[in-house]
């Protein structure tokens, strides 16, 4: 496997400069994303009937089978893919929609291949769980917002709706893709014998899922440092040698990375700034979401996690809010999980509450008639969770320079911005 150091070409260094433009921070600063392929194998447990029984460690999934019916006590209907993933423990759900796909799963006796297929009490479930297939990441012709570049490091404006790397239901089209071609570098492919993803739903910038990861379990590229979720557009930095990723990856687990979002919120919150330091946990009734978990970790599933934010604008009357965060740890959709337990879901983020009915239930009784059916266009159009990285900043790995970059929100986000101001904008008091 060809080292990604040995293979780009380097350009010669260069520096976005960013107008002070836009509202709140004008200075440059740097943020940075990971550029590696790996994939977490986690200690779990397998259920197989009702009650779930501990079993022996497993380091994989493939031909593990559930047979299993839908308890009676349940109410309403249930995805397929959902149900499945909540009955094995620890495994993810695009694993699941992989052996749904592949005609492996049965339900009443009958093969369904459809993955969001509905499940009613009663339904007898067999399942047989597929083989992971290696996942291969091809170089790819994609445009790529480069802020910053030199023989070292590669500082990205990543995009909205854009997956960092290949996994399973995203081989392709990822900022990994792009960068393969950027760079040059041939296809890669995880060995039969490498830890391949398996992880679909692990995303953020959560650089603490890297560890745990088995030495011979060699991720298919070294440059990836920290992540963003699909939805959250903004700035990330990739390691181009193994000193450099070394490096970052020591500043992320020191906390040493300056990172600020900026975001827009369902709501505003009770108070114009503080300090939510509250654990974060994987939702035990739903994988692909995180909760806040006041008091003791339970267990040890949940981690201490730590945000600061600040008000920028109070919007529309109170119905929204402009909301400036700065991480002090990287948890695994930290910001979103922390706004939801503040009640303030952030403005989009079906999976945490933001949806649009709470949106138009906020904005709705604060906007002038006049405006409403710009405003129900304005809320239809909402299509992700409104949180950007503005700001990125950590020490180069080999010069040692204190390097900071920032980049405005792409336009979706500024467009909901102007539209909120235009119902109505207030400063509010810091007490800084």
């Amino acid at each position: 496997m060809v080292p990604l150091y040995t293979c780009c070409p380097f350009p010669s260094s260069k520096a976005l400069q960013i107008s002070p433009s836009f509202l709140l921070l004008s200075s440059r600063n740097p943020k940075f994303l990971p550029f590696t392929i790996s994939r977490i194998l986690r200690a779990t447990s397998i259920s197989t009937s009702a009650t779930k029984h501990e079993e022996p460690i497993r380091t994989s999934y493939a031909g593990v089978q559930l047979e299993e019916t839908v308890d009676e006590t349940k109410q309403g209907k249930l995805r397929l893919d959902s149900w499945i993933s909540s009955r094995i423990q620890g495994i993810s759900r695009a694993r699941v929609q992989s052996s749904i796909k592949s005609g492996l799963v049965k339900v009443n006796g009958r093969v369904v291949d459809k993955v969001s297929h509905s499940l009613r009490a009663g339904d007898k479930v067999d399942c047989v769980i597929s083989d992971l297939q290696p996942l291969k990441a091809e170089p790819e012709d994609i445009p790529l917002d480069i802020v910053f570049e030199d023989d070292h490091v590669l500082v990205v404006n990543k995009p909205s709706h854009m997956v960092v790397h290949p996994a399973p239901g995203n081989a392709n089209g990822t900022l990994v893709n792009g960068i393969l071609h950027h760079c040059s570098l041939p296809t890669v492919a995880s060995s039969e014998k490498e830890v391949l993803f398996d992880t679909q739903d692990m995303s953020d910038d959560e650089q603490d899922i890297f560890h745990g990861a088995s030495a011979g379990a060699a991720s298919v590229r070294p440059g990836i440092v920290h992540r963003l979720d699909k939805g959250t557009s903004g700035l990330l930095v990739v390691a181009k040698d193994e000193y450099s990723h070394a490096h970052l990856s020591e500043q992320f687990k020191q906390h040493t990375i300056q990172r600020v979002y900026i975001s827009l919120t369902c709501g505003v919150p009770s108070a114009s700034s503080g300090r939510v330091d509250i654990p974060i946990g994987r939702d035990s009734n739903n994988r692909i979401r995180m909760v806040a978990v006041p008091g003791l970790s339970h267990h040890g599933q949940a981690r201490h996690a730590a945000s600061r934010y600040k008000v920028i604008e109070v919007l529309a009357g109170g119905g929204s809010a402009l909301v400036q965060w700065r991480l002090e740890t990287g948890r695994t959709h930290q910001i979103r999980a922390h706004a939801k337990y503040m009640g303030i879901p952030l403005l989009g983020d079906e999976v945490y509450g933001g949806t649009k009915n709470m949106a138009l239930s906020l904005l709705r009784p604060r906007t002038p008639p006049y405006y409403n059916d710009e405003l129900s266009r304005l809320v239809s159009r909402l299509e992700r969770p409104y949180l950007h990285a503005l700001v990125l900043g950590f020490e180069h790995p080999h010069s040692g320079e204190k390097m900071r970059f920032s980049c405005p929100p792409p336009p979706d986000f500024g467009e909901i911005l102007n539209h909120l101001r235009k119902i109505g904008i207030e400063k509010p008091i810091s007490k800084e």
